[in-house]
């Protein structure tokens, strides 16, 4: 039988469900996520550092968890919410449930709640903080500590989930053996570790790149030391404003070698770039998001997972918006006219979602073909 469990918001809402995965007790700022499938990659994307996901989809885990579909080394979200946790696996690549791989990796999470309340009322009031438990049962005591929780802003998650040292990327693209190893290279491309998923690293790969995973605290000049063609700014979670080492390094870098950034690395590439930042109501997690290209008037259908954007008005001078999101018209997108430089805030790379946008990563290899003459 499983235990029964509770979630508790900051604003006093309670849910009671039971347990599934790890039992115990998590907290973290609670959103929701669109996507229909994909539950693997958003478990294992760094972007949710300091997260407990909901899934809007009622039914997850029905295919079961693989060796394949992973976005980092690990899971990092802080807990996992759902209407409905299957209890068949039916998947020819499956290897566990979600059920064992949530109590493997010490992962709480809650099932059988209202997930369309739920995700209501965060649209309605916002990201909230709050608490998954199955050890409390009075949620009195559970609203107490929610409340005295740390919020997401002003709190540098970066340092929690970039890499230690640096490393060399080879593997490309999937296909029904596996994934492929990248022989043939065109360009050496430095990646800023800022909670990179594997799948960015396999579609710079793919397009032609020599990959080098560097640290996120990298100093601007070790970087320019290994002689890059250019400079990749990764994903990753929470508030832009307080990675400072990152926009200062990122400022040195500007002009001097092709920069392209996605995520939390455009956020940062805007700052670097004299922009700012703010915290939306309730974020864009899913996999289904419009974007509208104003260069090409192009529309696609994007991946999403961030709860910062630009500040279109903080943008001025040479630096223009390339994108905007179709929901809210929020920038997706920015380039400098005058030097080498571009990001979105979307995720080209997929993982979960559609492929529109992966000619984002064919348009740094030939930004580079430009710089290079």
């Amino acid at each position: 039988m499983s235990k029964r469990a509770y979630l508790v918001l900051e604003d006093g809402t309670v849910f009671e469900g039971m347990n599934f995965g790890a039992e115990g007790e998590a907290w973290g700022e609670v959103v929701f996520n669109t996507a229909m499938t994909g539950y693997q990659e958003v478990l294992t994307d760094p972007s949710y550092k300091g997260q407990i996901v909901t899934m809007t989809y009622p039914l997850i885990g029905n295919y079961g968890i693989n060796d394949e579909d992973i976005e980092s080394w690990r899971p990092w979200v802080e807990g996992f919410v759902v209407k409905e946790a299957s209890g068949i696996v039916s998947n020819w690549r499956a290897k566990k449930s979600l059920d064992q791989y949530l109590k493997e990796n010490n992962i709480v999470g809650i099932e059988g709640i209202d997930t369309r309340e739920l995700t209501k009322r965060l649209r309605e009031v916002g990201s909230q903080m709050g608490i998954i438990s199955t050890v409390e049962s009075d949620p009195v005591k559970l609203l107490e500590k929610a409340r005295k929780l740390p919020k997401i802003e002003g709190r540098d998650l970066v340092k929690d989930v970039t890499c230690q040292k640096g490393y060399t990327w080879k593997q490309g693209d999937w296909s029904l053996t596996g994934y492929r190893e990248v022989a043939e290279t065109k360009y050496k491309v430095v990646v800023y570790d800022f909670g990179v998923k594997y799948n960015i690293l396999r579609m710079l790969a793919e397009v032609g790149f020599e990959v080098h995973v560097v640290p996120a605290h990298t100093l601007a000049e070790d970087v320019l030391e290994m002689k890059p063609d250019g400079v990749f700014l990764s994903n990753g979670p929470g508030d832009p404003a307080p990675v400072e080492y990152a926009i200062k390094n990122i400022r040195k870098l500007v002009g001097k070698v092709p920069i392209c950034g996605i995520c939390l690395g455009h956020q940062l590439l805007g700052l670097a770039l004299g922009g700012k930042t703010y915290k939306l109501k309730f974020g864009h997690h899913g996999a289904n998001h419009p974007v509208k290209d104003l260069i090409n008037n192009r529309i696609e259908i994007t991946s999403q997972n961030h709860n910062f954007v630009v500040d279109p008005d903080s943008i001025t001078g040479e630096v223009e918006v390339t994108h905007i999101n179709l929901n809210d018209y929020t920038v997706e997108g920015l380039r400098h006219k005058g030097i080498p430089a571009f990001s979105v805030q979307f995720h080209p790379e997929a993982s979960p979602g559609p492929h529109d946008s992966r000619n984002i990563f064919k348009a740094f290899r030939e930004m580079i073909d430009v710089h290079n003459g």
